[in-house]
This record gives structure tokens, C-alpha cells and sequence, in this order.
């Protein structure tokens, strides 16, 4: 805020994240650029290797699952060999990290699975700020279980919203007089209470409650696809 700099090391980094309390912390990492070249990389992986070892040595709090975070770029070889070297360590949950950073999306999902299935098969598996809808739907597909993103608040805050016919711009004028909810498939409270052209209004005169009621409905929105994804392996069917 002031200019100053500041160190945070994999211990510090412990001990803000317990003080925050969050039920899982994340191990100090540091992910390449895309692109990167295999030697930049390489350095880089194993300088968060290090630092994920420190991590687990300082971490204390019991009720806090600490991962870790595997790199590599979108080079295989030094995948697996972060993935070693991370599961070496032993955590009861890993991260793929590094992804989603300007590559291709086939390169991600190509690089998504090949380091999915160098990870424990019974642990939980964290791709790191992946996705959109379609995202969640493919990489689930490849054994991942947790994911983190920015897009369903960020997209909300600029009137992009995700439903069950497609994704709408809340901003468009063909919302103007549509009284109808803005996804009649949808339970979240936005949906039940607000109809797309009270939202349009709302966001045309730059009302800040929209962004509430925009981002109450992505996020519920996600949960509603990841829940039903889940019921979908329970019950061994095709999602």
C-alpha cells in the first residue's frame, strides 16, 4: 500500500495462513510465465520444492490441510518430476499449478491430465484457477476434484451471466423489458427474486448491488454444476 517492500518466506507464508485460519493453506510456490524455456522452468520447480518442504516443516496448525503445488510449465518430463518430488514430501492433498496462464486451452488440458495421473489416486487433486463451466465439466473428466477461479465474480461484476440455456450479458438491450427470471432453472436467490430487466436496470445505473446479485447467482451457478457432476460419478453416468 505505501511502497515498502516486504519478505515473505515459506515460514511467514505458514504463519499468515494459519492466522487467516483457512481450512487448507497452499505451500510458497513460484510459477513460470508462459511461455518459459525448460532450464528457467526447471530452476523454478525446484526452488518450489524446496520451499514446499519448509512449508511442511513450519507448518503446525492441525485442523488446516496444507498442499502442495506441483509445476513444470508445460514441459512433461519436469511434471513428473515435480510431481515427485512434491509427493515425496507426503501432503494430504496436491495442486496442479501453473496452468491457465496464456497457454491454449488444449495445451492445458493436455498438461492437466498428464500431470493428474502422476498424482495419488487418494488424495484430493486442486487444478488452480481453471475454469469456465466447460472447464469444470472436461478436467473432472480427467480426476480432478477441486478447483478455484476468479471468472464466476469477476464476470458477474461485468454483467456476464452463466445459465442453463448459455451464457447472457445482463447489459444487452433485448433485456431491457424481460420480465422473466434470469434462469428459470435456477434456486439461487437473484433468480427467485429479480427479474433480468430489474437487473439490467440495476446494472445500467451502476447500482453495486447488482454486482451482489450477479455473482450470488454465478457462484451458485458452479456449485450447482459441480454438485451435479459429482452425482453423476456416484452414480456412474456420463456428465
Amino acid at each position: 500500500i505505501d511502497g515498502s517492500t516486504h519478505f515473505f518466506s515459506p515460514e511467514l507464508s505458514m504463519e499468515i495462513q494459519e492466522a487467516l485460519g483457512s481450512d487448507i493453506a497452499m505451500t510458497l510456490d513460484e510459477p513460470t510465465p508462459y511461455p518459459s524455456d525448460h532450464t528457467t522452468t526447471e530452476k523454478s520447480l525446484k526452488l518450489s520444492s524446496r520451499w514446499a518442504a519448509r512449508c511442511k516443516a513450519a507448518h503446525q496448525l492441525e485442523n488446516q490441510s496444507l498442499f502442495g503445488i506441483v509445476q513444470g510449465g508445460m514441459y512433461k518430463d519436469l511434471r513428473i518430476q515435480s510431481t515427485k518430488e512434491i509427493t515425496e514430501i507426503d501432503f494430504p492433498g496436491y495442486a496442479i499449478g501453473g496452468l491457465s496462464v496464456g497457454e491454449e486451452k488444449n495445451i492445458m488440458y493436455d498438461i492437466a491430465a498428464h500431470t493428474a495421473e502422476y498424482l495419488p489416486k487418494n488424495k484430493p487433486r486442486y487444478l488452480m484457477g481453471v475454469g469456465t463451466p466447460e472447464d469444470l465439466r472436461h478436467c473432472s473428466g480427467m480426476g480432478v476434484d477441486m478447483f478455484d477461479c476468479v471468472m464466476p465474480s469477476r464476470n458477474a461484476r461485468n454483467g456476464s451471466l452463466f445459465t442453463s440455456q448459455g451464457k447472457i450479458n445482463i447489459r444487452n438491450l433485448q433485456y431491457k423489458t424481460d420480465d422473466s427470471p434470469l434462469d428459470p432453472e435456477c434456486d439461487c436467490y437473484t433468480c427467485e427474486n429479480y427479474s433480468r430487466a430489474y437487473l439490467r436496470h440495476l446494472f445500467i445505473a451502476d447500482e453495486i448491488f447488482v454486482m451482489r446479485l450477479n455473482t450470488l447467482h454465478n457462484i451458485n451457478f458452479y456449485q450447482k454444476r459441480m454438485q451435479s457432476i459429482r452425482k453423476a460419478i456416484l452414480e456412474d453416468k456420463p456428465f
